[in-house]
């Protein structure tokens, strides 16, 4: 092999230098919701678990899910719900081929972040 001074070779700026752009930012973020909303269903399944299991232990899973820390989690999932389903309905329409330009990848992402926050706001008005 030949003798490479390697120590004289530039370093890839990464991260500290470039800016993540919105399309990878929310890829990144659709994964996250993904996992958070299948941890979500296990308490989800807990819940009905201890519902028939016994009183004692639904009454402690209950505690639980409508303590402070539960409506928390219930309401960051129901805004994971709303973000993952219209991330998802903008890869799905890539996926016809359609919207992959520069400038309609930033629309799609910024309306798709609107769209999930106006659709929460409209569950929590009616919930």
């Amino acid at each position: 092999m030949a003798d490479v001074n390697r120590g004289n070779r530039p370093l890839s700026p990464h991260l500290s230098i470039y800016r993540m752009p919105l399309n990878g930012i929310m890829s990144i973020t659709h994964r996250i919701t993904g996992v958070g909303m299948s941890i979500t269903a296990m308490l989800i399944v807990w819940w009905f678990l201890a519902a028939a299991t016994s009183e004692e232990y639904f009454a402690t899973a209950n505690w639980v899910m409508t303590s402070w820390i539960g409506d928390i989690i219930m309401f960051v999932s129901l805004l994971a719900i709303w973000y993952h389903f219209c991330s998802g309905v903008r890869h799905l329409v890539w996926d016809t081929g359609s919207g992959l330009g520069q400038r309609r990848v930033k629309r799609s992402g910024i309306a798709a972040l609107i769209t999930a926050a106006v659709l929460s706001l409209i569950t929590i008005i009616l919930a």
